[in-house]
């Protein structure tokens, strides 16, 4: 038994499972009974494979970075997810979601979206399939994201603001599941990450794998090495960081580093990093960490990466953090966005803030001079450039 894989429960140790009101509990059963037998037929790998590569644009590069390798003093390679079509890795996971859909004969998607990019890429699957697509977002988001509100409004979904709470991702994921419990029959729900209740976790993780099947041979070819020494991948609820180190974690000479957002500061009381502040409780359908105060109510995070802004972490990472295979560390937004601009001054590469995040572990490591670092570069900065716009009038 692979004991990084989840159990027939949907836990990862003691963490994962399906939490969920009764008017749910169809929908849920009938794709935890037939999501792995979708995921493994000819048919779905022939259709999933065939769009990623002449839809998505995949493989995406991984590029030496040669002026980044200088200055850390080791070989740094960037994994380009921020190349695909729709600018993210988010899209890798909707293409899965939307044909699973199509097999279960439904008629019309649900998707909560932060950063916006999960919500430009399940608009653009349900354009691409001809589906109604309806689109939760957070006030506070959809104000510091205008240029995803619009890509997703002119890909012809419907973008509902979300008023309660802090207006963030938790939010719009509390209306996204009130509006699938209302409409469970026609409806599926394209969760963008590794949360929620099984079998979503694992159904996220194995879409978003492709990241690090890609890197093997990618690297093979380059450096004559399958595995490098270190991958670091940005965490919220840990998509893209699952899909970097799905196919390395049984491999344990490869070191795998998540970065969680440390908002103003770990302590500052705005932050977002689950792993240090967080406590077990349940969030969105599964058990997990999730940050909350004495009386077990969910406190607001915060981050000035709107991807990253969420309460709770992915089952599996909570469970990877818990057995040590996964080292977690934090950046605060000064730190991201420092490391932002450095990797657009001496690369020319514009990564989103949430990207950014991985990047700052750049700076807490220790590598030594042969090393091979792959960072996992999830997302383009485009939709961040009004924050980077601040930043730069600032200093």
């Amino acid at each position: 038994m692979n004991k990084y894989k989840v159990d027939s429960k949907g836990y990862y140790g003691n963490y994962g499972g399906a939490y969920i009101p009764e008017m749910l509990y169809p929908n849920v059963e009938e794709l935890r009974q037939k999501y792995l037998k979708i995921l493994k037929s000819k048919e779905f790998k022939s259709e999933y494979r065939k769009l990623l590569k002449d839809y998505v644009g995949r493989p995406s590069p991984l590029y030496y970075s040669g002026r980044l390798s200088e200055k850390y003093k080791t070989n740094i390679y960037l994994k380009r997810e921020d190349l695909n079509h729709t600018g993210a890795h988010k899209i890798n996971n909707t293409i899965g979601q939307i044909l699973i859909a199509q097999k279960l004969g439904k008629k019309r998607i649900i998707a909560e979206t932060g950063a916006g990019q999960h919500g430009v890429a399940t608009a653009t699957v349900c354009a691409l399939t001809g589906m109604e697509c309806i689109v939760y977002m957070g006030e506070t988001d959809i104000k510091r994201q205008a240029p995803n509100v619009a890509k997703m409004e002119m890909l012809g979904a419907k973008v509902v603001p979300v008023l309660s709470g802090n207006k963030t991702l938790k939010d719009a994921t509390n209306e996204a599941i009130r509006d699938w419990i209302n409409n469970p029959t026609t409806t599926h729900y394209i969760i963008g990450s590794v949360v929620g209740p099984h079998p979503y976790p694992d159904m996220v993780a194995r879409l978003q794998a492709i990241i690090s099947e890609e890197i093997k041979w990618q690297l093979k070819e380059k450096t004559g090495k399958k595995n490098p020494d270190y991958i670091i991948a940005c965490v919220g609820g840990g998509s893209n960081a699952i899909g970097a180190f799905y196919h390395f974690l049984k491999n344990e000479e490869v070191s795998l580093i998540a970065v969680e957002a440390a908002g103003k500061g770990i302590y500052s009381g705005e932050s977002a990093a689950t792993i240090v502040l967080g406590k077990v409780g349940i969030i969105h359908g599964s058990k997990t960490l999730l940050m909350q105060n004495e009386d077990g109510q969910i406190t607001e995070p915060f981050s000035i990466s709107a991807g990253l802004d969420y309460p709770g972490i992915g089952p599996v990472h909570a469970y990877l953090n818990e057995i040590k295979r996964v080292k977690f560390l934090n950046a605060t937004d000064n730190e991201a966005l420092e490391s932002a601009f450095e990797l657009t001054k001496l690369e020319g590469i514009i990564p989103a803030l949430e990207s950014a995040h991985a990047l700052a572990a750049l700076k807490k490591l220790d590598f030594k001079k042969d090393d091979i670092v792959v960072v996992n570069i999830s997302g383009r900065g485009d939709k961040d450039l009004d924050t980077y716009i601040k930043y730069l009038n600032k200093i």
